[in-house]
């Protein structure tokens, strides 16, 4: 019995490797006015320096369930560039890994008059995957000593790297983001032959802005599309926001929901979102819950919580 129990632990930390290597599935952190976390052809884009920290917390109310911490940041350089950086940390029960990007992007004008522009961007990926096996010395009222397991072997430990690629269109206010991710295959085998190798994701994101009264208003419905080279599983975010402008900020709240392609187009879940900015100070917030077969396992959905704070540029944004 000790044996099986250890040996679930391992197959579940190689699934979560697998997912999550290279790149934290993005939640809801791009609608919550950070494009950049998701495609680095968003870095140094916009109208402000963006710093964003979010937090992620799913199963609410389980011990060491997992939870997500993230840390970004884009600018202007050069002219006609922008750069940025990603770090994050990200822990469930015995695993954890920690893990960041530097990204760099190119933007070029086509037409200033109608805000037409491309971009091209870059990411450098890094990542240190963990499990930890301290904790398990009594899996049972027998003594039991992980470390002679030749399938634990201790502490088990990697670091991988990767690449993102990114391209970026936009128009007045329609703009189609073009990603692939994880662009090598992996080189580092952790646990056995059967991990996988081919770790890349294609996926598109794209976007209208609806103005109203005059710029009083907003209305912004948007899609994600992503695609999983390996086993051609696919996801699409259907997402629309609404935004009220204020005197020194604006305040909006949106509707996201998650559907698996593969399983004749089903919700997976719904995400309500709200937020707002005063001055250059900005606060948001999405609640996702799963509506699915994992229902039962949602111990109070997942919360996603983010702190920005926009600089001054001097840059001007229509490259």
């Amino acid at each position: 019995m000790k044996k099986i129990i250890v040996l679930a632990i391992i197959i579940v930390a190689g699934f979560k490797s697998y997912s999550q290597e290279f790149k934290l599935a993005p939640y809801t952190q791009y609608l919550v006015e950070n494009p950049f976390i998701i495609s680095p052809a968003f870095a140094g884009e916009g109208k402000m320096n963006r710093l964003r920290l979010s937090g992620v917390f799913q199963w609410v109310g389980l011990k060491d369930a997992p939870n997500t911490q993230t840390l970004s940041y884009d600018t202007h350089v050069f002219e006609k560039s922008g750069a940025g950086g990603v770090l994050y940390r990200d822990t469930n029960g015995n695993t954890s890994q920690i893990g960041g990007q530097l990204t760099f992007a190119h933007h070029l004008t086509i037409n200033d008059a109608n805000g037409q522009y491309i971009s091209f961007g870059m990411s450098y990926k890094f990542t240190q995957f963990k499990i930890d096996v301290s904790g398990f010395n009594t899996i049972s009222d027998d003594y039991y000593n992980p470390n002679t397991d030749p399938n634990i072997g201790g502490d088990i430990s990697s670091f991988n790297s990767n690449f993102d690629a990114a391209f970026l269109y936009r128009l007045d206010k329609f703009y189609i983001s073009l990603n692939a991710s994880n662009i090598l295959n992996k080189s580092v085998k952790v646990f056995d032959n059967t991990e996988p190798e081919k770790l890349r994701n294609y996926y598109v994101y794209t976007g209208y802005v609806f103005e109203l009264e005059e710029g009083e208003y907003e209305i912004e419905p948007s899609l994600y599309f992503k695609l999983f080279e390996s086993d051609g599983r696919s996801i699409t975010d259907i997402n629309v926001k609404g935004k009220k402008m204020t005197d020194d900020g604006y305040y909006w709240a949106g509707f996201s929901t998650r559907f698996l392609n593969d399983q004749s187009f089903e919700p997976l879940a719904i995400v309500p979102m709200l937020g707002l900015k005063k001055q250059d100070f900005y606060v948001g917030y999405a609640f996702q819950y799963n509506i699915n077969e994992a229902n039962e396992l949602n111990h109070g959905g997942t919360h996603l919580i983010t702190l920005g704070y926009d600089f001054e540029t001097s840059k001007n944004t229509r490259w």
